[in-house]
């Protein structure tokens, strides 16, 4: 498959690319990890904090190259204490992924397992006012991001906004593949799963995956985003075997679907995702 960044030259790497508008430029070997099931909606949310952080900073690709970044930027919410910020990088220095990537000598597709983070380095007053987060990669990791050369425009603020984890994996895997020529694919569904996170042995059955995972993503994608989706599946035979693959169609939104993304970006999580299914009434003012 590919894209039109899919071009080695220097100029068409993804640390070349600038921070604007439309997001950080997030390679897409970090979009495509697997292995991920563990992190939740708001770790995801803090490892875009993080990595937009890194790029734009200007010397991602500088081997030893490390970062800081005061603590509160990674609050879920200006209400809460840093304890929640400390379990998401808990978890991001635990979990281990899959990185595809492609061996610059030998051409020959391989995947890295490794982990996200080479460390965090805490202030002790996490409380306080000038608490900060240092932090580095793994430095197997930071060649793969410094070749990379295909990416997705990722706003990591429009991603502190949601609550589902399978959303935030739906965002990046559509925003990857915004400017392909084509606005859809098919997964299979052991691969669409593993991209998305979904831990392995759960929510196996098909009307438990539709429910909790595919409505939910698709919801706040479709409610949130400047890029609308549709997922549908394709069972074995009939309406009720079992799963095996995913159909992705995306398209860029515009007019009334776009100012309407844009109006619930400003509304309060809380009763987000009743708002999106349509449960809750606006009231009049």
């Amino acid at each position: 498959m590919m894209s039109r960044h899919n071009n080695v030259s220097c100029m068409s790497r993804t640390i070349a690319q600038k921070t604007n508008a439309l997001g950080f430029p997030k390679a897409g070997e970090l979009i495509e990890i697997t292995g991920a099931h563990e992190l939740e909606a708001m770790d995801r949310a803090a490892l875009n904090l993080l990595y937009q952080h890194a790029h734009s900073s200007g010397n991602l690709g500088e081997p030893g190259a490390e970062w800081e970044l005061p603590m509160h930027v990674l609050r879920p919410s200006k209400h809460q204490s840093n304890d929640r910020v400390r379990d998401s990088l808990d978890r991001l220095m635990r979990v281990i992924v899959n990185v595809p990537y492609k061996d610059m000598k030998t051409g020959e597709p391989r995947t890295i397992k490794t982990h996200l983070f080479e460390f965090f380095d805490l202030s002790n007053d996490e409380g306080g006012p000038r608490s900060t987060v240092r932090y580095g990669l793994p430095k197997k990791l930071q060649p793969i991001i410094a070749q990379s050369a295909h990416w997705g425009r990722i706003r990591a603020e429009l991603i502190c906004s949601m609550t589902s984890k399978y959303a935030v994996a739906l965002y990046e895997i559509v925003q990857l593949r915004a400017e392909m020529e084509r606005s859809v694919e098919t997964f299979s569904i052991d691969r669409f799963r593993d991209l998305l996170g979904v831990p392995p042995g759960r929510l196996t059955r098909g009307p438990d995956f539709v429910r909790r995972v595919l409505e939910p993503a698709e919801l706040e994608v479709n409610g949130l985003t400047d890029l609308g989706v549709k997922l549908e599946v394709r069972r074995e035979k009939g309406p009720r075997s079992a799963i095996v693959a995913v159909t992705v169609a995306w398209w860029k939104k515009e007019g009334d679907e776009f100012r309407e993304a844009l109006r619930e970006r400003q509304r309060p999580k809380f009763g987000r995702m009743a708002r999106l299914r349509g449960a809750v009434e606006e009231p009049v003012l």
